[in-house]
């Protein structure tokens, strides 16, 4: 692969130590080093897509190209707007399978299987330090098994799916730390809310981001899921946590299957040699934009108000809004750890008339899971409606969408105006336990009072 060199001059000194981000873009390019500002010709482990599959075959075909150049590394699955609502999502769907058939894309995920964030990481499909491209935004949700993981256009991704290559800009970086342990009550969502809040939803704007420190390595692996998908809302490019001997084993099972190993015992340690390895560490010395630090012990639920993600304020501001739908799923906040806390606070309570609970697995293996512990009966017992693992109401074609005048409070991870698909209504965003306790009140509430 050629590297390509970059029209600015402000290149950092090659002899310094390297962040997360330019050790990944220089694997991926086949480079011994790479600095920050630099542009290279990065192939990507994995080049994902989903609805928008079909859309982006038109656009390869218009290249002129027959077939793609590696089908092993590209990915389809089918979410966003799942069972088909309309014969135009249907038309859609059925040529992205046309499309995976004919050009034999074996990692395809069809309608129920889930949201393709959360499919990729349980089929293990991209690993610790490489690189995933995904004609979606929030593909840096990958970065929390210590993946670079980015979004692109769908121009860029029939780019890919032809040449299995893209040029990329190196981003500079900037370093998150944070320490503690966070209070009861309080999510590594409340926490992303609070560094959107302080520092703006342009934040992050191209930038590799971070995060490290005693809170991190302490939170469950779902509630590490949660940060590098919401780095999307600050405008990053990707998001990175130093993976650990959590991640490893959380993986290596799920790897073993991939590969199909028989008869594998994880004391074998085989497979999580080989995650190990391939896992990527910034160095002590590495250079950074900007750093930040967060005492995870002094942070309370937040909620993000209409009609920007960075319009945040303490619960305690907002606690009495009147809400008509409540909203638990997503790529943010569909997993099973969310489910658990939501079922907590609903078990043997009924939500508030005139309110409405819309809960939605992330995926297949979240709603199997859910059902096995009864959480399912749970919510349905307390008037919820159960939707089929995908995106569901998060982007507003497709099932929830509210009525004019509605308030929704979700877990989602955006709130602009009309993001759900209705323009004069109005979404907050919290945590799974504020979104049911909110159900079961009618209003804003406050789980911990629950």
């Amino acid at each position: 692969m050629r590297e390509i060199q970059s029209p600015t001059s402000n290149l950092q000194s090659p002899t310094s130590g390297k962040t997360f981000a330019e050790k990944a873009l220089a694997r991926a390019a086949g480079l011994r080093e790479v600095v920050a500002g630099q542009i290279v010709d990065a192939a990507p482990d994995v080049a994902l897509s989903h609805d928008n599959t079909a859309a982006i075959a038109k656009i390869f075909r218009a290249l002129g190209v027959a077939r793609v150049k590696d089908p092993e590394r590209l990915a389809i699955a089918l979410d966003h707007a799942v069972p088909a609502p309309t014969t135009v999502h249907a038309t859609n769907h059925a040529e992205a399978r046309k499309f995976a058939a004919e050009q034999g894309i074996t990692n395809f995920f069809e309608v129920g299987r889930g949201i393709c964030h959360q499919v990729l990481s349980e089929e293990a499909i991209i690993l610790p330090g490489q690189l995933i491209l995904g004609a979606d935004s929030h593909t840096t949700h990958y970065g929390w098994l210590g993946a670079f993981g980015a979004g692109v256009g769908r121009s860029e991704m029939a780019a890919i799916w032809a040449t299995g290559e893209l040029w990329l800009r190196v981003p500079e970086s900037i370093k998150i730390t944070v320490d503690g342990e966070l209070p009861l009550g309080v999510t590594s969502k409340d926490l992303c809310l609070k560094i959107i809040g302080d520092l703006g939803a342009d934040g992050g704007l191209y930038a590799s981001v971070e995060f490290h420190g005693s809170a991190i390595s302490k939170m469950s692996l779902e509630s590490r899921m949660v940060i590098p998908n919401m780095m999307a809302e600050f405008g990053a490019k990707n998001a990175y946590l130093p993976p650990d001997e959590m991640v490893f084993k959380w993986l290596a099972p799920r790897y073993a299957r991939r590969l199909e190993i028989r008869d594998w015992r994880l004391e074998e340690q085989s497979p999580i040699s080989n995650l190990q390895s391939l896992a990527l560490y910034p160095d002590p010395n590495a250079n950074y934009t900007a750093t930040h630090h967060y005492d995870a012990g002094q942070l309370e639920p937040f909620v993000a108000c209409p009609h920007r993600v960075d319009n945040v304020k303490p619960l305690a501001q907002v606690r009495g809004t009147r809400v008509q739908q409540a909203f638990i799923g997503t790529c943010t906040n569909g997993r099973i750890e969310d489910l658990a806390a939501a079922a907590e606070i609903l078990r043997g309570r009924r939500i508030a008339r005139g309110t409405r609970l819309l809960v939605i697995p992330a995926s297949s293996q979240v709603l199997s899971d859910a059902l096995a512990r009864g959480y399912i009966q749970t919510f349905v017992d307390a008037g919820a409606a159960i939707g089929t693992p995908g995106c569901g109401p998060c982007m507003g074609n497709h099932l929830g969408i509210p009525a004019p005048g509605e308030v929704t409070i979700s877990t989602a991870n955006r709130n602009f105006r009309g993001r759900m698909g209705t323009r004069d209504s109005e979404i907050y965003l919290a945590s799974p336990a504020v979104v049911a306790a909110s159900a079961v009140a009618g209003v804003i509430a406050d789980p911990r009072d629950v």
